[in-house]
């Protein structure tokens, strides 16, 4: 289980800052649905997205710390939601988007929880 916690950490880390990155590159505007999002709060998300994709990995150099891991996932997930919210609240007809937000934040919850439960084994 330990190991496929850690190669999702790592798939995320790297999801969430190719999203950072595109984020920084192109405004709230390329997508219509959460173009509702004030440019501001577009470039913080971008930034605590860089910093949720630190915490994933942390642990990796200094072993033992779990609140960096559930700090990164849980805003992550957090984030996805919010997408999904603004989406809906948006009037947008299209389903895609939000499905493919529901499956980061479910995989964002999966490794937040697994970890704490990993922790709680030991």
């Amino acid at each position: 289980m330990n190991i496929v916690l850690w190669i999702l950490q790592v798939l995320l880390a790297l999801h969430t800052v190719m999203g950072a990155v595109w984020k920084l590159s192109n405004s709230e505007q390329a997508v219509v649905s959460l173009s509702a999002l004030p440019h501001g709060v577009w470039l913080a998300l971008a930034v605590l997205e860089v910093l949720s994709s630190v915490g994933l990995v942390y642990p990796a150099f200094r072993k033992g710390l779990l609140w960096p891991v559930v700090a990164g996932a849980g805003f992550i997930a957090f984030e996805m939601l919010l997408f999904c919210g603004v989406h809906l609240a948006s009037g947008d007809s299209s389903s895609g988007p939000m499905f493919y937000w529901l499956v980061v934040a479910t995989i964002s919850v999966i490794i937040g929880y697994g970890r704490v439960r990993l922790r709680a084994a030991r």
